[in-house]
């Protein structure tokens, strides 16, 4: 029999669903930290773009406002813009950078709907392919990634950095 190990799902399985320690988010400390350290690759005016600690699949990023709101419907219009617009911009990175047969782009708020954390909207991009679900992920409840999150935060960081300079999404 092989073993799979992936030690860092530990954390998150055992706090998923838990408070964050003395009521903190998550979202509004990370933006504390240097970007590389928070795996911040990317900061607007009114959100950021981060690579999600624990991915569905590589290139996984999320959309973070800066502002702490638990519902979209309370984002003011132009956090909403540029939501969308980061969103955008990481389906393009994404489509150039890892070349998926598909883009998976969405928000899960509250709980019930399967946020992880859930005082903070924040909007999911990823990559998918077709095929990526396997026995691993659907009797094993577990995912093997081929990357790790370092040279993931590195070819979007450049990714996005040339598309900066090209001018496109």
């Amino acid at each position: 029999m092989d073993y799979l190990w992936t030690p860092w799902r530990y954390a998150y399985i055992t706090n998923a669903g838990k408070p964050e320690a003395n009521n903190s988010c998550i979202f509004c400390e990370l933006p504390k930290l240097p970007d590389a350290e928070a795996r911040i690759v990317h900061r607007a005016e009114h959100c950021f773009v981060i690579l999600n600690s624990f991915p569905y699949t590589s290139g996984h990023v999320m959309v973070v406002p800066f502002a702490h709101l638990d519902e979209l419907q309370k984002l003011p219009q132009s956090a909403a813009n540029e939501m969308i617009g980061l969103s955008q911009k990481m389906e393009g990175v994404l489509r150039r950078v890892y070349s998926p047969d598909g883009i998976n782009v969405g928000m899960n708020i509250g709980r019930a709907a399967g946020a992880g954390v859930t005082g903070h909207v924040h909007m999911h991009v990823l990559p998918r392919w077709v095929g990526d679900t396997n026995f691993m992920t659907v009797t094993g409840e577990s995912r093997v990634l081929p990357e790790a999150l370092d040279e993931t935060y590195r070819k979007i960081g450049t990714a996005l950095t040339e598309s900066e300079h090209q001018g496109s999404r």
